[in-house]
């Protein structure tokens, strides 16, 4: 049994996402950084895909009632076990009864605890992720409280890991995400190039909103609705730019002015207010390459994992 203690900003139970529901309005969920979850299950043993706890800013702290193994990837943080420190991206041994904590994220937005084992969630539509929409997955369709308990069904010893260096990408400021150009942008996504765009304080697991002068295509207003997905920059009437991320919705509209490519999707979770953004225009051509090369280096490790 895991106790709560402190879930942060916001904590939640995330796994695999939902797949092929997005036809009857139901999102994909799963983890905002899946690289970072698929890490962090990676070192404890667990399939890549297997809940995690989703912290978002921290502090959050968990005590645990039985001897496990837990890992923490993401966002840049502090971590001790009963006051002593533990490096992320290295599997931790944490004996009955001690506690874990997390800083307050000074980088990124989201930190991945996972632990060896099978966490309790409840399976929805083929996910155990939480979509706090709908109040679906997860722990009671929410998230966690103080003094929260989540059931483990505790896993064997796994060895002691440490994530590869050259797969371990510190979260930033300044974010560069390439991106193809969407089914509403009038003229050349070169027009995004050199323009940098701030993460404003609206920001969810639905999306992120980027403060700037976004070209919003005439009559935009008047346009039908239209089938949206994760890494959709759409411009409101203001001007300003949405990022979709995961429980954003499935059909919007807002004019889709760019894509970004899925090599970067993974990304966005880790956008904070305050961020800069950058888009760096790429073909459909470059994008399948970008997928292609990064699938190749993340494979030795994480041999079953798919952005």
């Amino acid at each position: 049994m895991i106790v709560v203690l402190e879930p942060g900003v916001q904590s939640t139970l995330q796994a695999a996402p939902r797949s092929g529901l997005r036809r009857a309005g139901v999102p994909a969920s799963g983890p905002a950084d899946p690289l970072s979850m698929a890490l962090a299950n990676r070192l404890v043993g667990n399939p890549l895909d297997a809940v995690t706890i989703e912290i978002t800013f921290g502090p959050a702290a968990f005590r645990f009632e039985a001897p496990v193994q837990v890992a923490v990837t993401g966002a840049t943080s502090s971590v001790s076990i009963n006051d002593q420190p533990a490096g992320p991206h290295v599997t931790i041994d944490v004996p009955a009864g001690a506690q874990l904590r997390m800083s307050a994220a000074t980088a990124g937005a989201r930190l991945y605890l996972a632990v060896s084992g099978r966490l309790a969630a409840s399976d929805v539509l083929g996910s155990r992720s939480t979509y706090l929409p709908a109040g679906l997955g997860g722990h009671e369709g929410r998230a966690l409280k103080r003094s929260d308990r989540i059931g483990l069904e505790a896993g064997g010893p796994a060895p002691r890991l440490a994530t590869p260096g050259d797969l371990i990408l510190p979260p930033s400021s300044a974010y560069a995400l390439r991106a193809v150009a969407g089914p509403d942008l009038t003229g050349s996504p070169d027009v995004f190039r050199d323009t940098a765009f701030q993460v404003s304080a609206r920001i969810s697991r639905m999306g992120a909103e980027l403060a700037g002068a976004f070209p919003v295509p005439a009559n935009s207003a008047l346009r039908p609705s239209s089938a949206v997905f994760p890494g959709a920059l759409q411009a409101t009437p203001e001007g300003r730019g949405f990022l979709l991320l995961p429980d954003g919705q499935t059909t919007g509209g807002y004019p889709h002015l760019l894509q970004v490519i899925r090599a970067d999707r993974h990304l966005l979770g880790q956008l904070r207010p305050g961020d800069t953004v950058r888009f760096l225009p790429r073909t459909q051509a470059q994008a399948e390459e970008a997928l292609h090369a990064k699938q190749a280096l993340l494979e030795r490790w994480l041999p079953t994992f798919r952005l």
